[in-house]
């Protein structure tokens, strides 16, 4: 057996083990961890060894090729356990396994009787599932199982985190890659306008023309990987072959990909995949398109949907070590090393982008609530799960947090809790749609969404292909069918219902009603929007269930969706279907609009005028519509807001009346005064003044008065209001209405800014000094006044005249 760089690290692994039985293991790519570590740990562990690995391929080639170490099959002393496979006997001591069926493990058994070791392998790619089992393991481990081994293994981890985490485990580090790999960047960025694939395909011809021995290229997914091998036909050298290698293919095709190619040379193209454990025989090159595909979901819309994004640093290192398993090998990265700084150095941990559901289910079952005080290396954010519980709740899974016996039957399916509550309440007959909707679309995307077309395919793909001229992906077909048998093993006949409605009770936020208008805009019962293609044989159908989108957050490009009638959804729904009576402003109306409507989540199913409208609802209503509009005081609400204003800066019992503090207090002080107001016109005559003069009680109103009077006395007994909005109080009088008076008036003793006025009413002068005026200034001002109102009296004595608004009767 050749030696691997992992070999000169295992003994101090055994060393930790024993002594403190947790450890991290932290060895560069290539270095053999994942086939040597476990077997290296037979001797030292009592029980079962469990390898948790992220994928299903990984899981059967580790096993496959530990197996082929030991001489034996696989089954004997190493198996393996995927979903709805499994290759273990009496004899296995060390089982491989998706993550998901650790949790699956720990949630019937919390002990792992029988188990003596744990191991997460590639621990770095930070899944949902091994965090969530490294919290469940780390937490048993204290409870019950103090003898339990953990052992944390990966290529790019920062160990520090994870060792605390464990109670400060002993970190173990591996140096040296099997072989040397060169890195090889770009000259110069790639052009903008540059195909995706066009620019992929040219690299891996460069690579092929430049080196020897098998090549890797990494690519986002399937499309990618189908549009560069079409790129690359017939451009590449005789007996270089092309293999596809992606999660969805065929056992067969994935196997044809990892063996070494007899008697030639191969081009693989692949997605992550191949970026774990999984060897891939002869490849002493990688061609890295510096991309990689993510699950992201809104928290919004609870949608997911897969984003292309730049790949971390340390994936492109991830990757960079597949070219140096086998022999020295070549990296060849799309990007200019000046661009390299530019990427993330890791990439984001799924508990902090993902569907955080099955976490909350996961977490309900285990009765850790919203997680708080498990072992997470990365806390899942509250917001997000608060709500995934919200939505197990609206299932029925949860019941005031608690998990129910729905919920626990829904925990035991290998399904999103969406999907398996959906099987759970149809029954049998929804196995197909149920493998279907955790399935990717088995027709090509950009044909019609109809969810029925997916199942004819899915029933008879050959019939399909002559009925539709659309050829169904055979692979997803196979994989469809086969876990559609398996899951109606798993639950009873169920009701009789239409498939829109099973899709319905997956999808209870995501039943759309048509929007009004030509183009088929639907709201979701969830209250976001989607949009269907205007030619798509769906568009005119009123009522709809999403099942698959783009993601988009603002307003989804549906993908697959059914449609449903009004009888059907009520028949699955008709608990969550009610009357609310709605009263609001509207603002594109510019009045309160109060209707009585009929509705499923944010659809209005029926909708009526509400007659006799609760008038304290209508003025809340109108409350917003203030809010929009605005105060607009009248002139005598504006002179009243200044006067309280200006006596509290020495009374500061009285209310502030500045214009912002009255539209924070609205409800406090307007509300009980807008009985008959319900539109932008009625706000409009209405005087806020009533109101305002309300907020103050009469000692408040007499000091008020007594401080800063209203109104200011003329000598004819006439009452003019005062304006405080200036810097002193101003009244505006006609001249000849102040004859006779000698000391000017104020407020306290503060001089009024007083505006004598023409007999036009036209201001002649301001002054803040009467008795000064009629001694100095009045002289020029009665020789002008008298040539322009000879009929008003203009006496050389003003102040030894009488008051007067009269004019001279005319001479006949």
């Amino acid at each position: 057996m050749p030696r691997l760089p992992i070999d000169d690290a295992i003994p101090e692994v055994q060393a930790a083990l024993a002594r403190a039985r947790r450890a991290v293991l932290v060895a560069p790519p290539g270095a053999g961890k994942t086939t040597r570590v476990p077997l290296a740990l037979l001797g030292l562990i009592e029980g079962r060894i469990l390898m948790l690995e992220p994928r299903r391929l990984a899981a059967r080639a580790a096993a496959e090729r530990m197996a082929e170490t030991l001489g034996e099959a696989v089954g004997d002393t190493v198996g393996y356990r995927i979903r709805g496979e499994a290759k273990v006997g009496k004899p296995t001591r060390i089982e491989v396994v998706t993550e998901g069926i650790l949790t699956r493990m720990l949630q019937s058994d919390p002990s792992l009787e029988g188990v003596g070791a744990v191991i997460f392998d590639e621990f770095h790619e930070r899944s949902l599932n091994a965090d969530l089992g490294l919290a469940l393991c780390w937490e048993a481990r204290g409870a019950l199982r103090e003898d339990l081994v953990v052992l944390v293994m990966s290529a790019t981890l920062d160990a520090g985190p994870v060792a605390a985490l464990l109670n400060d485990a002993p970190v173990v580090l591996s140096e040296g890659r099997a072989f040397p790999v060169e890195t090889i960047w770009l000259d110069s960025p790639l052009p903008k306008a540059e195909r995706f694939e066009a620019s992929v395909a040219a690299l891996v011809e460069r690579a092929v023309a430049e080196t020897g021995g098998g090549v890797l290229v990494f690519l986002p997914g399937e499309g990618e990987i189908r549009r560069v091998e079409a790129t690359l036909s017939g451009r590449l050298p005789e007996g270089c072959v092309i293999r596809p290698l992606f999660g969805a293919m065929e056992m067969a095709a994935q196997r044809a990909a990892i063996r070494a190619e007899a008697g030639g040379r191969k081009v693989v193209l692949a997605t992550s995949i191949a970026e774990t454990s999984l060897t891939i025989e002869d490849i002493r090159v990688v061609v890295d398109a510096g991309r990689a595909r993510r699950a992201r979901v809104d928290p919004g819309s609870g949608m997911s949907r897969l984003v292309t994004e730049r790949v971390s640093r340390a994936e492109a290192d991830q990757r960079r070590g597949r070219a140096g398993r086998v022999a020295p090998g070549t990296c060849y990265r799309m990007w200019t090393k000046g661009e390299e700084g530019a990427l993330p150095a890791f990439a984001p941990a799924e508990i902090e982008v993902a569907d955080l559901t099955p976490l909350a289910l996961e977490l309900a079952l285990w009765g850790a609530g919203d997680g708080a005080g498990l072992a997470f290396l990365t806390p899942p954010n509250p917001g997000v799960l608060g709500e995934a519980r919200a939505l197990l709740e609206s299932l029925g899974a949860l019941d005031g947090g608690r998990i129910t016996a729905h919920g626990k039957a829904l925990a035991r399916l290998p399904l999103h809790p969406r999907i398996g509550h959906m099987l759970v309440r149809a029954g049998k007959a929804a196995a197909s749609l149920a493998a279907l909707l955790e399935e990717r679309d088995p027709l090509p995307r950009g044909g019609p969404v109809e969810l029925s077309l997916r199942l004819a395919a899915i029933a008879d793909p050959g019939r399909f292909q002559r009925e539709h001229g659309i050829a169904p992906n055979r692979g997803t077909v196979e994989r469809i069918r086969l876990e559609a048998k398996r899951l109606a093993r798993m639950v009873e006949a169920g009701p009789d219902l239409a498939r829109a409605q099973m899709a319905a009770l997956a999808y209870p936020d995501r039943v759309g009603l048509r929007r009004p208008g030509d183009d088929p805009r639907y709201v979701l019962s969830g209250g976001k929007g989607a949009v269907l293609d205007e030619a798509d044989p769906l568009a005119g159908q009123r009522l709809i269930v999403v099942t698959d989108t783009d993601g988009n957050p603002r307003e989804a490009r549906v993908r697959m969706a059914t449609a449903l009638t009004e009888a059907e959804l009520r028949a699955v729904h008709g608990e969550a279907i009610g009357w609310v009576r709605v009263c609001d402003w509207s603002r594109r109306e510019g009045r309160v609009v109060a209707r009585e409507q009929e509705r499923f989540g944010a659809l209005v199913l029926d909708d009526r005028v509400w007659r006799d409208a609760d008038p304290q609802v209508v003025a809340r209503a109108m409350l917003d519509g203030v809010r929009q509009i605005g105060l607009a005081p009248s002139p005598g609400a504006r002179r009243f807001m200044a006067r309280v204003e200006l006596v509290r800066a020495a009374d500061r019992d009285l209310p502030e009346m500045t214009e912002a503090a009255l539209m924070d207090g609205l409800e406090d002080w307007l509300l009980p005064h807008l009985a008959g107001v319900r539109s932008a016109a009625d706000w409009k005559r209405f005087d806020i003044l009533d109101a305002l003069r309300a907020r103050l009680d009469w000692g408040q109103m007499q000091r008020l008065d007594a401080a800063a009077p209203a109104q200011f006395v003329t000598p004819l007994g006439r009452k003019v209001p005062v304006d405080y909005s200036g810097e002193a109080p101003e009244i505006s009088v006609r001249l000849q209405e102040m004859f006779g008076l000698t000391r000017h008036p104020t407020v306290g003793t503060t001089p009024m800014r007083v505006t004598l006025l023409s007999p036009a009413g036209r201001p002649v002068q301001t002054t803040t000094d009467l008795p000064g005026f009629w001694a100095s200034s009045y002289a020029d001002v009665r020789k002008d006044m008298r040539g322009r109102y000879p009929r008003h009296p203009w006496p050389e004595d003003p102040t030894a005249a009488a008051p007067t608004l009269r004019a001279k009767p005319r001479e006949k």
